[in-house]
């Protein structure tokens, strides 16, 4: 299985493997699809810690109003009537109004972030230090981990307009939003390997060879973005290293030229010949004028 280091740009995703064989069309999906698949557990685990905090979603037309102005238009909230946390709410007002502040008590709040703690970890950055691939079947146990605590938290479901509801039934829209810019379309989504663009038609062999045990770097790109940077020569923390390095070692030459004194030549312990003139009984020899 040849092991993939997944990345966006310069920042790790997560690592997969896939055998040498694999049609490249079927792995730039593959590729595509864990990536998205970890893009919405982060959006889930973002909403989810706001419904932890100020419970459920408000209709559209009342976001962003005050309760004055909410009081004057005569506007209701049905849905959020319905939808009452398992062992009743606890009012913890949202300041940026977009959620209707009936949050649930602390032992649901405490499983609602307990499980965000345990999806974010499955689909973590971290798993490409600890050397753990990240394979479709993890981020749906994730989003399925995710979708059984909100049941637990809101037996009754949440209101169809509410974008955690939306993310579990695949009817989220993010035009016109930052995270709708990282999605990538699984029809075009590109691998590049070695500032070179893996084409669909061909197999992951054609370009590293039949050795099975081949690790390398790809970065996923969406098609029409052009070719990605190259990766560095030295990782950021080597090159940080040898800047240290390089550092102590001029402070060092700096000290020893500072140092550079030879007056100790003149002491009696430096004359070499001075064993010599011991024996030979001319030590010590002083002339002077009669």
């Amino acid at each position: 299985m040849v092991l993939l280091h997944v990345k966006r740009g310069d920042e790790s995703q997560f690592l997969l493997q896939a055998p040498g064989n694999t049609e490249l069309e079927e792995l730039s999906v593959q590729v595509a699809r864990v990536y998205n698949g970890r893009l919405k557990v982060q959006r889930l685990c973002s909403e989810m810690e706001e419904l932890a905090e100020h419970g459920v979603f408000l209709p559209p037309n009342m976001q962003g109003l005050t309760d004055d102005q909410i009081e004057e238009l005569k506007l209701k909230d049905e849905w959020g009537e319905k939808c009452i946390p398992s062992g009743g709410s606890v009012f913890k007002k949202d300041d940026v109004g977009r959620r209707n502040g009936q949050a649930p008590n602390e032992k649901m709040k405490q499983v609602l972030k307990k499980t965000i703690e345990e999806a974010k970890a499955i689909i973590s950055k971290k798993q490409v230090e600890a050397s753990v691939c990240v394979t479709m079947e993890m981020v749906k146990d994730a989003l399925d981990q995710l979708r059984g605590a909100v049941m637990i938290v809101y037996p009754m479901g949440l209101p169809p307009y509410d974008p955690i509801r939306m993310e579990f039934e695949n009817k989220e829209d993010l035009s016109g939003t930052q995270a709708g810019l990282n999605v990538i379309k699984e029809s075009e989504a590109q691998l590049w390997w070695a500032a070179k663009e893996l084409r669909r038609t061909k197999k992951l062999a054609d370009y590293v060879g039949k050795n099975e045990k081949t690790k390398i770097i790809v970065k996923i790109q969406q098609r029409g973005q052009g070719a990605p940077a190259r990766e560095p020569i030295i990782s950021s923390e080597d090159q940080k290293q040898l800047m240290l390095y390089y550092h102590r070692r001029q402070e060092e030459l700096k000290r020893l030229e500072e140092n550079d004194d030879d007056t100790c030549l003149n002491s009696p312990w430096a004359d070499n010949t001075a064993l010599k003139r011991h024996f030979h009984g001319v030590k010590d020899i002083k002339w002077r004028p009669r």
